[in-house]
């Protein structure tokens, strides 16, 4: 998950394609760190979005608008009097850099025609936006930077522009030949891009590097992150933790080999950016398909701007879910670990109780043998006339044998009592465990904030939750999961337990298939047959759903029990999504539902 060299070359080829030629027609500036030029070109409009937020600095082509302050910021007021209808002329990042150059031409107030430059540097903390003029002198930045804040370069007006050099590192495209071809380019060429890169240097930087392979690589090139330098590895088939320094030829070979093919193909605009996700969650993305993530699923896009719209936002829906949940989830694992050192006490007591019997019979025994019994005697020896066995047994011998026998029965009977409490109370305790570790996995699949809503409300009915100020029960708009298998069949998962209850018990007929993560916590499967037979590749992708949407998920193989969902019943007084059956088939399958269409 970086904006790195690469992805930047990316949307550099994309945007120089899209948008040279063309003029600014609106600037605004709706957050203090961000620009959103409109740009008209070739009888098209266009949204560019530059971000040099601290923590989620990018760069896009996007088609949602964003409001702006009623009064414009000083640096928009700035361009829009030096650049409204200005034209791109060219679009170009320097090596492999986070940075990308606009070249733009405008009519100054005499109507002479100028030059200038908008810099947009993608350097995580240190992002920003910077307006120079054709010397590379700065005008003016939407973040000032002075000496006391860094000491290696000032961003303030009237400071030479350059890009700090304070890592030392190779630019990796002088691996390639088309690159080193083409670097003669006004806006590409620097003093380094006259000598290529070969093998030899490739050994060499590595050699310097007592460190996992894939940190050498991304600490010794421009542009690659920690995750496309994993990549690398993994493509040469060599071990990305392997220290750099003690490599063999035929593996340095092989990585130098991979990472020349990657830029000769960054160098030519070859790219395919895609998106990971893992089941419905976003997870990584690249300008180039990640291999290494095969056991993911890979969404491919014509498109760089739609993969980081699409990728931040996704991200931002998941991380606001996860947000809104917190005090949900906390609520649940309070109560979670509270009933688990109970269930373990209670248990630990019932142990206890399997001594019971023991006094039964040392009574029994005291009162066939007690006569013979020496007074004041700490112990006596008897026959147990139910093992044949002879036993000792210990005495009080302050006690008669007659009162050391009802010392034993009374003991029998109190932990008798004990006993048959605890395998009620150990019964409920478990079955509210269950109910907990239920209602975290709905947690785990919470897609929406209606699916929360649902959530509360479960935790407000088993009285976890206080329902605020006598306020009515909310009206749920949340839905289960919606897929077609591969042969076409409707298949439904519950996202919680008052959802699993109503999808088995009111939406599914007798003849319909259901499908549950044997003794792990999940979701009811539906899978709807309408009279028909079902072949065995539905059955397969009815399973993979139950096995995606369970604590199971990250196991290889999850156990699939499936039966028709006449055969699962309710029991009187069971909590939410708890059902039983007796009859039923099994099967062992992945969790991987990339080959599944959801409907919304």
């Amino acid at each position: 998950m970086a904006f790195d060299g690469i992805t930047i070359a990316n949307i550099t080829k994309e945007l120089a394609e899209t948008l040279t030629g063309g003029r600014i027609y609106k600037i605004a500036q709706p957050e203090s760190d961000e620009l959103l030029l409109t740009i008209k070109n070739n009888g098209s409009q266009y949204r560019l979005l530059l971000s040099a937020d601290a923590s989620l600095p990018v760069v896009y082509l996007t088609e949602n608008n964003k409001p702006s302050p009623m009064t414009a910021p000083g640096f928009c007021m700035l361009l829009r009097k030096h650049l409204q209808n200005a034209r791109i002329t060219a679009i170009s990042q320097p090596g492999l850099e986070r940075v990308i150059h606009l070249r733009l031409e405008h009519l100054n107030e005499l109507g002479d025609l100028c030059e200038k430059k908008l810099i947009v540097e993608i350097m995580g903390k240190h992002s920003n936006l910077i307006f120079c003029d054709d010397q590379d002198q700065i005008i003016d930045s939407i973040k000032h930077i002075s000496g006391m804040i860094s000491s290696v370069r000032e961003v303030l007006p009237g400071r030479p522009y350059f890009i700090p050099q304070t890592q030392n590192k190779w630019n990796p495209l002088r691996f390639s030949g088309r690159y080193m071809e083409e670097c003669s380019s006004l806006f590409l060429r620097t003093q380094e891009d006259s000598e290529p890169l070969t093998y030899v240097n490739f050994c060499a930087h590595m050699k310097e590097k007592p460190m996992p392979l894939y940190k050498a690589l991304y600490t010794t090139y421009t542009g690659l992150s920690p995750i496309i330098a994993q990549e690398l590895c993994y493509r040469a088939g060599i071990d990305a933790d392997m220290p750099a320094n003690v490599l063999e030829d035929a593996a340095l070979r092989a990585v130098c080999k991979t990472m020349t093919d990657m830029m000769e193909q960054t160098a030519a605009g070859n790219f395919s950016p895609v998106i990971i996700y893992d089941g419905r969650v976003p997870v990584e993305y690249a300008a180039f398909p990640l291999t290494l993530y095969s056991d993911k699923t890979s969404q491919a896009f014509s498109s760089v701007s739609s993969v980081l719209e699409r990728y931040y936002a996704e991200r931002s829906v998941v991380t606001r879910i996860r947000q809104k949940s917190v005090d949900l989830r906390k609520i649940v694992q309070t109560a979670l670990e509270r009933n688990i050192k109970k269930y373990d006490l209670q248990m630990r007591q019932m142990k206890d109780t399997e001594k019971r019997d023991k006094y039964k019979v040392y009574g029994e025994l005291i009162n066939t043998y007690g006569y013979n019994v020496a007074p004041e005697a700490k112990s006596m020896e008897a026959l147990n006339y139910y093992t044949n066995e002879t036993i000792t047994i210990p005495l009080d011998n302050t006690l008669t044998p007659q009162e050391n026998a009802q010392k034993y029965f009374d003991k029998y009977g109190k932990l008798k009592r004990t006993n048959e409490a605890l395998s009620e109370l150990t019964i409920q305790v478990k079955e509210e465990i269950e109910h907990l570790e239920s209602i975290l996995a709905a947690l785990d699949i919470a897609m929406q904030e209606e699916d929360l809503v649902q959530i509360r409300e479960e935790l407000i009915e088993s009285g976890y939750i206080r329902r605020k100020g006598g306020s009515k029960k909310v009206k749920i708009t949340s839905r289960p999961f919606h897929y077609v298998s591969s042969d076409g069949f409707h298949i439904y998962v519950g996202k919680n337990n008052f959802q699993n209850d109503e999808l088995t018990f009111k939406f599914a007929n007798g003849g319909d298939w259901w499908f549950h993560a044997k003794q792990i916590p999940g979701s009811h499967v539906v899978l709807k047959t309408e009279g028909a037979e079902v072949p065995d590749r539905t059955f397969e992708e009815a399973a993979r759903l139950a096995a995606y949407y369970s604590k199971g998920r990250e196991q290889d193989k999850v156990e699939i029990d499936y039966v028709q969902k006449k055969h699962v019943k309710k029991p009187a007084g069971a909590k939410p999504g708890f059902v039983v059956y007796y009859t039923n088939y099994s099967m062992a399958i992945d969790s991987d539902i990339s080959g599944l269409s959801e409907l919304s």
